[in-house]
């Protein structure tokens, strides 16, 4: 699977909080879909859901219920929920679920310049697959990054409307997530 070709032909991610979201998503022209809600117990059966539904689905890995973020965390998520990747803030995360075969967008909180260089840190060291950049309507933080790393961003938090996803695709961003359902048809 290539991730920034197929973010790049389908910019808009429906980032999913609760099972209404997950209905409405099933019939729209989103293809990729961030799970940011769940538990143990019913993680799978929402992945099969997008799976039947030709959905590519990455899990956040620290907003799942009863779920350590941790090896055997991913573990279990890959055997039993099996995504196409994970989303997660930590870096030993995105090291070890690269290691299980699983496709990685590394969550980084852009608040101030240390967080900023942070980030970017972190990013050189882990070398997930993506970043997804909060908050997204940072135009001037995505533009920054862009030029210091070689990896693909996702623009996520606080996009509400159509003007602040084309605001963040024209600052660098590859795709934005959003739980607006609205844009999720764009």
């Amino acid at each position: 699977m290539n991730i920034k070709g197929i973010l790049i032909e389908n910019p808009v991610i429906a980032a999913l909080r609760n099972d209404k979201d997950l209905e409405n998503v099933l019939d729209s022209k989103a293809l990729v879909v961030f799970v940011l809600y769940g538990n143990i117990m019913n993680i799978a059966k929402i992945c099969n859901k997008l799976r039947e539904a030709k959905k590519i689905v990455f899990i956040h890995l620290d907003m799942i219920d009863g779920l350590k973020g941790d090896q055997a965390g991913i573990e279990f998520i890959k055997e039993f929920a099996n995504p196409e990747g994970i989303i997660t803030t930590k870096s030993s995360n995105v090291k070890y679920a690269k290691q299980l075969g699983l496709y990685t967008i590394q969550r980084v909180f852009i608040i101030d310049s240390l967080f900023l260089r942070t980030g970017i840190k972190n990013i050189h060291e882990t070398g997930p697959n993506a970043v997804e950049v909060m908050p997204g309507v940072a135009s001037k933080i995505i533009h920054t990054m862009q030029k210091e790393i070689n990896v693909p961003i996702i623009a996520g938090g606080l996009i509400k409307s159509k003007k602040d996803v084309m605001d963040s695709l024209a600052a660098g961003a590859i795709a934005i997530s959003t739980t607006s359902t609205e844009l999720w048809n764009l």
